[in-house]
């Protein structure tokens, strides 16, 4: 199947069109009304130089919060309060932190300039919104994403110390339960998501949820 080229118009080709691996369309631009409709459909940017490339995979790797696998050993960091774990008290240094520190296996990162000051417009409508992990007035890790009605769409984490990224995840995931947040996407299959409970699910059932929680 051909990927598609965004135009000016704010219109995504429909996802089953996109290629085995996911990726479903290139260009277009990192606007707040773009990347709202893009999430809506169950798209998401993800590239490392122009031009914007535009995913859709399919199975699709979620976590449902009633799913949420907390170890004993976790239990314990949790316990103890080795970590203080906070909700949009700053996502700028949040989204920086991701930018900054590479995933395993990865010798860079995604989060452009570009990407960066996009995703803060969009927590500054109130859209993207940011979980830090502090220890000793310290960030040491955090993750954030967008939230469409009651589903949240994670975009990235970092994590400076041991078990830093796993105490903010868990914690929000508490947290969101609470807040009637029925789903959490997690994009593509980390093990790291997987041991806490994420699992695949069709895309068709992904959008199906996402759609009914908007």
């Amino acid at each position: 199947m051909p990927v598609f080229e965004l135009s000016e118009d704010l219109i995504f080709p429909p996802v089953d069109l996109a290629e085995p691996d996911g990726l479903l369309a290139y260009g277009g631009d990192l606007s707040e009304e773009r990347l709202l409709l893009a999430y809506s459909e169950g798209i998401f940017p993800w590239y490392d130089e122009p031009p914007i490339l535009w995913w859709s995979p399919d199975p699709r790797f979620v976590l449902f919060p009633e799913d949420l696998k907390i170890s004993a050993s976790m239990k314990q960091v949790l316990k103890k309060g080795i970590f203080t774990i906070t909700v949009n008290k700053d996502f700028p240094a949040v989204i920086a932190g991701c930018r900054k520190v590479p995933r395993r296996g990865q010798d860079g990162t995604w989060i452009t300039r570009d990407v960066e000051k996009a995703y803060i417009s969009l927590h500054k409508a109130g859209y993207a919104h940011s979980v830090e992990c502090w220890q000793n007035d310290q960030l040491v890790g955090g993750f954030y994403g967008i939230q469409l009605g009651t589903s949240f769409f994670g975009e990235s984490m970092f994590s400076l110390v041991s078990n830093a990224s796993k105490a903010a995840f868990i914690t929000f995931v508490q947290y969101a339960a609470g807040k009637g947040i029925t789903l959490i996407d997690c994009q593509v299959y980390t093990d790291h998501l997987a041991s806490l409970g994420a699992g695949m699910i069709p895309r068709e059932e992904f959008l199906r949820i996402i759609r009914n929680d908007q």
